[in-house]
């Protein structure tokens, strides 16, 4: 079995490495180098630091919400007095096993755009596997809210208007939380305004186990079926929760947005708001992109300025950057 692995994996190198053209007929071995391509990209950690100062925003780095060492998370505040300000809480990807909270996709562009209008960003690690699986990644993700909910006054921030948000396998936690706010409320979180989603494609888990995936899914996620339910925001989803945002990739050939769709349709049978944004970027792209001017980052700004009035006020207070 391996050696056919280990002969595929080299095939694809090859065909991705030589540059060789896919007919039209070729649509099954497409998929499948584009499955890998973004299977790839989910899993490879830009251990690249945040690009440098940024003008008008302070940095406070490795503040510790518990005892492990990567129950740390950075805050990026504006640097002048505040009062009540919103807080976006990033949590990064990573297929449950890599990443960090300074990757510069997951914090340069919205820094750059949201923390000088007035929002103050903090972006969390989590422990990682085998420290941690992802249901108690979840609630790492769940220990750093409260913290921040705590703390947040000292910062000019209000703990009430935190939004969470997360990419790839961070999406997933903060999914997970959204639909199942009692592991919030198990280590002292407080309900918060809202949940971004950036291209999770881990609503329903235990589909993805029970058909053709990727490695990693097995990795973060083993062989018992009531952990794959236990892990999964579709079969979590019980009662309304707060507003979520689910933004999905039109191009990867694993579909993400059908999940994202379903988890849309049972929630909003229970009364609770959630919105499905399609877009025509790359899994990557749809979190290094977001804080760029583009209707994209307008659209994620409307969610957020619909959660809130201080959001509203913030993401609208320059007009002559829309």
């Amino acid at each position: 079995m391996q050696n056919r692995e280990a002969a595929a994996s080299l095939f694809l190198a090859l065909v991705l490495l030589l540059g060789t053209p896919l007919s039209a007929k070729a649509g099954p071995l497409r998929d499948v180098i584009e499955l890998h391509r973004a299977q790839r990209a989910e899993t490879t950690t830009d251990a690249a630091a945040a690009a440098g100062p940024v003008a008008g925003v302070r940095l406070l780095r490795d503040r510790p919400y518990g005892d492990h060492p990567r129950q740390r998370f950075d805050i990026y505040q504006p640097d002048r007095p505040l009062q009540g300000a919103p807080i976006l809480l990033m949590v990064h990807g990573g297929g449950w096993s890599r990443g960090d909270k300074a990757m510069s996709a997951a914090v340069d562009n919205k820094v750059a755009r949201w923390v000088p209008q007035g929002v103050i960003l903090v972006s969390t690690n989590y422990r990682l596997q085998p420290d941690a699986a992802p249901v108690e990644q979840a609630r790492d993700v769940a220990r750093a809210l409260a913290a921040v909910q705590k703390v947040a006054a000292g910062w000019g921030g209000d703990g009430s208007r935190v939004v969470l948000m997360g990419h790839s396998a961070g999406a997933h936690l903060v999914s997970l939380l959204a639909a199942a706010p009692e592991l919030a409320e198990e280590v002292g979180a407080r309900p918060w305004l809202g949940t971004v989603a950036l291209d999770s494609a881990g609503f329903d888990v235990e589909t993805i186990m029970l058909a053709k995936h990727a490695r990693l899914y097995d990795t973060a996620f083993g062989k018992d079926r009531d952990y794959w339910r236990q892990a999964s925001p579709l079969h979590r989803l019980r009662v309304a929760g707060v507003p979520l945002l689910a933004v999905c990739s039109t191009q990867r050939p694993d579909k993400p947005c059908m999940q994202a769709q379903s988890f849309a349709d049972k929630a909003r049978g229970l009364g609770m708001v959630v919105e499905v944004l399609g877009q025509p970027l790359s899994h990557r792209d749809i979190n290094q992109s977001l804080g760029l001017t583009s209707a994209y980052t307008t659209a994620v700004e409307s969610f957020l300025g619909r959660l809130d009035p201080a959001f509203q006020r913030v993401l609208t207070a320059d007009p002559l950057r829309r």
